[in-house]
């Protein structure tokens, strides 16, 4: 429990995919910071494999190991959502409602004072009730994609509810003013089974019905400068606190690794023989990987566009993705004086912050979007999965990113769009207002003071809602 100096425990418990991890990890080390306790919950080779928060945090930062349960057809050493191809991720849902035994043995063991929590496990409320501790979602999701998925009982299919892919296609009626934030056909189709469930597993929706209908508060990671509107309609769905923590930039981590310190050299040293702004770096996250046509086209258009290019590629999803992509014959010989393909972990971060970047062509996962606003690199957006399609519809929406032209229905491009978007972005005229509008956004996103209000607001609502539950 909090101790007499009102410095709270607070724990930590993020969905097995890394980019839910790196935000919660970012806001654990901006609570640790101010000198509250916080435990962070995960499997061992996820802490393992993340980065090492600075070692003046690890008095006020600790790592909780606990390993998954075995489960049917979760492959073995499979711990995060990048070790498994897409059909067997809700496998790793399973192994997560696994947890819940020991999980509930360590909250009853150190008593904390609240446990933020993912959409995945949506049984930590009824446990947290129980042992009379405070709960918090937090939503590494942002707040369109969240008030875009509508209330609670809508997402449990106890009230009205969406049934068909394109009821996702159109604004929700609960949203009252103008916009065109909703997914492409092509989009909900793609993750349609998680927002259904089947026999096996519960869905999606459920998981984040239960979560967010379960919760003292919704953490959201936003700003309610960039958009307030969706902010109120999560107030008013949820009739509960909406605190948004800011957008959570990347900060400084330990990181002591010859291996990945050698592989930033190679990286750094062609970089740096780059013109400034002249090179697309590519990257579609920790979970995405284009499909074999997808794969040609995108490569095709990197290079039709006549950019150079540093890209980085998963070829697969974990030792059991079956479906392997590869490069067109003769791509990598007629590209390599002015491309790189990378298919192993390249520092997204540091390649983001070089000068001869000039646009980076994204899946629009969000964590990517603020890493790109953190160094002002112009947004080419090209959706694959989960809540990307509503991101990119926002950042469509203020002039922040340009999606590449693509068949709505199927979600097909061409090569040709490919070339054109990346040499609308970063080079013509017609595109400055993309290049411009990331550069106004940085201050917004990326301002160490006002980050630093969004997480002192937070712990203020968190004492205080505490002190007046232990006063009722």
């Amino acid at each position: 429990m909090a101790d007499q100096g009102g410095k709270l425990h607070i724990v930590m418990f993020p969905w097995l995919a890394f980019g839910h991890m790196i935000p919660f990890l970012e806001l654990s080390k901006l609570i640790a910071k101010k000198g509250h306790k916080v435990s962070f919950i995960s499997t061992p080779r996820n802490i393992d494999r993340l980065p090492k928060p600075p070692p003046n945090l690890a008095h006020h930062l600790n790592f909780v190991k606990i390993p998954l349960p075995h489960v049917d057809n979760l492959p073995k050493n499979a711990e995060a959502t990048i070790d498994l191809p897409y059909n067997k991720v809700k496998y790793l849902k399973l192994a997560c409602d696994g947890l819940q035994h020991p999980v509930t043995e360590f909250l009853e063991r150190t008593s904390p004072d609240w446990i933020f929590y993912d959409f995945a496990p949506y049984w930590i409320p009824y446990i947290a009730a129980k042992l009379n501790i405070h709960t918090g979602h937090f939503s590494i999701v942002t707040a369109p994609f969240l008030g875009f998925c509508g209330p609670a009982e809508s997402l449990k299919g106890i009230a009205e509810s969406r049934e068909a892919p394109e009821d996702f296609t159109v604004k929700p009626k609960w949203v009252p003013f103008e916009t065109n934030v909703a997914f492409k056909l092509f989009e909900i189709l793609r993750i349609f089974d998680a927002i259904t469930g089947d026999d096996d597993n519960v869905s999606d929706a459920y998981r984040f019905g239960c979560s967010v209908e379960g919760c003292d508060f919704l953490a959201i990671r936003s700003c309610s400068e960039f958009e307030p509107e969706w902010l109120k309609v999560l107030e008013e769905i949820h009739r509960k606190p909406v605190i948004p923590v800011g957008q959570l930039p990347t900060t400084g981590n330990d990181e002591k690794d010859q291996k990945k310190d050698d592989a930033w050299g190679c990286i750094k040293e062609w970089l740096d023989k780059q013109e400034k702004g002249s090179v697309v770096y590519a990257a579609f996250g920790s979970e995405a990987k284009p499909s074999q046509a997808e794969l040609e086209e995108i490569s095709l258009g990197l290079e039709l566009s006549g950019f150079a290019f540093f890209w980085v590629l998963r070829t697969k999803r974990g030792d059991d993705d079956p479906e392997v992509i590869e490069l067109p014959d003769g791509f990598e010989e007629r590209t390599k004086d002015r491309g790189v393909v990378c298919t192993s972990w390249a520092p997204q971060l540091k390649i983001l912050s070089h000068d001869s970047v000039g646009g980076f062509l994204t899946h629009s996962g969000w964590s990517s979007v603020v890493e790109a606003i953190q160094f002002e690199k112009p947004l080419i957006l090209l959706t694959f999965l989960a809540d990307q399609g509503i991101n990119a519809r926002v950042l469509e929406e203020k002039k922040m990113g340009y999606p590449i032209p693509r068949d709505d229905s199927d979600g097909s491009f061409t090569r040709d769009s490919v070339a054109g978007s990346l040499r609308l972005v970063m080079i013509e005229e017609e595109g400055k207002v993309y290049r411009d509008k990331i550069k106004e956004m940085k201050g917004l996103f990326c301002d160490e003071n006002r980050q630093n209000c969004y997480v002192e607001n937070l712990l203020a609502f968190l004492q205080s809602y505490k002190s007046e539950k232990e006063e009722k």
